[in-house]
């Protein structure tokens, strides 16, 4: 039931079934599906709503309810990563990774240990990053190796944020191979503009350039919506390649559509003046 691009919409699917899942009388069930209410809260940046749906998943959550308890440790953990608290976040999802590896819920445990890899820097973030790729190849869990786009893509941007690209197109490209794979559509697009971007920071601004290019007509064929990163990167490289006048548009695009993100709002709002600017 999950689109993790339109949270408010899954959230009102969770709505509609919670009736029936107290009447249920099924406590894990219930606790376990307050849990995701509460990750839709969440992405909507409402954080006070979030916690509170989660004290009322904890109420119902006994000693032996260990799937519950991780899920739960999960959403409160990632509550807090998404308001900032990264201190009691980081707290939450050790626990979780600890008591979903000991009770082998091969998918928690690689969420929890991804999650530990958001919160953490560096080198111990690719420690953790790494702790989970060998969790999902190990695994005979179909859904737990599902993970491990995901994983290729965080690593990744570790690496990148750590100045070094080489290792981050390398794992780019495999996350492209994965998504190929599958046919993932719109992960496959996401997966190529990572490798875009990497071209760049390796000042390939050209093959980068061209590359976005046919990620937009890409994504057009396949119809899937106006992208606000690729006409950001777009405009990046037209700068660097010393044609502003034909950028313009593209930084247009892009605050036009990247400033409607709640979170970029909050938190990159001298990107978004810049991409105004460059715009005008």
């Amino acid at each position: 039931m999950w689109d993790y691009n339109d949270p408010a919409e899954t959230g009102k699917k969770f709505f509609e079934i919670l009736p029936n899942a107290k009447s249920s009388g099924d406590r894990s069930y219930l606790a376990q599906l307050l849990t995701q209410i509460a990750r839709t809260e969440g992405l909507q940046m409402k954080f006070d709503e979030a916690h509170k749906t989660l004290d009322e998943a904890f109420a119902l959550i006994d000693g032996q309810m260990y799937l519950p308890k991780v899920r739960y440790l999960l959403e409160r953990g990632r509550t807090y990563n998404s308001s900032k608290v990264y201190d009691k976040a980081r707290t939450l999802f050790q626990e979780a990774y600890n008591l979903s590896n000991q009770h082998k819920f091969d998918f928690f445990t690689i969420d929890a240990a991804h999650m530990m890899g958001i919160v953490e820097k560096g080198d111990e973030s690719l420690k953790w990053n790494e702790t989970a790729m060998k969790h999902a190849e190990a695994s005979d869990d179909k859904k737990a190796k599902g993970w491990l786009g995901s994983l290729y893509n965080n690593t990744g941007w570790t690496y990148h944020d750590m100045g070094e690209y080489d290792k981050a197109l390398d794992l780019f490209e495999r996350n492209v191979l994965w998504h190929t794979e599958r046919n993932t559509k719109q992960g496959l697009i996401i997966a190529k503009w990572s490798v875009a971007r990497t071209l760049r920071s390796l000042d390939k601004v050209q093959e980068a350039h061209d590359m976005q290019i046919a990620l937009r007509a890409e994504s057009k064929e396949m119809g899937l919506d106006e992208d606000g990163y690729n006409s950001e990167e777009i405009g990046e490289c037209l700068l660097l390649l010393n044609r502003p006048d034909e950028s313009k548009a593209y930084f247009k695009k892009a605050y036009d559509l990247l400033s409607q993100d709640i979170w970029l709002m909050e938190n990159e709002k001298v990107r978004l003046e810049r991409l105004k600017k460059l715009g005008e």
